[in-house]
């Protein structure tokens, strides 16, 4: 899905002089905000944001946004891709 967001100029200077990207910024905020609604897992997380599960709870972290407790199904896919990697790993 795209989305688009209207800003007005004056705002949206004062909001890329960080010299970041604007739709990453807002990318961003999106994720942290479905977090902290537990809208959004981890796991969604890092896959929005392109990130590794490391790179996302570290992501998290830095916006003081706490880890929800990890999700049973979470930890079964983590699981089955370990396994994955293992076995491909190992031939």
């Amino acid at each position: 899905m795209e989305v688009t967001l209207n800003i007005p100029d004056e705002l949206a200077q004062k909001l890329a002089a960080t010299g970041r990207d604007l739709s990453r910024k807002a990318l961003e905020a999106l994720a942290l905000e479905g977090y902290r609604e537990r809208t959004l897992t981890l796991y969604q997380i890092s896959e929005l944001l392109g990130l590794s599960r490391i790179e996302a709870e570290d992501f998290l972290g830095r916006h003081d946004v706490p880890l929800a407790s990890i999700q049973e199904s979470d930890l079964d896919r983590e699981s089955r891709l370990f396994d994955a990697l293992s076995r491909h790993h190992n031939r």
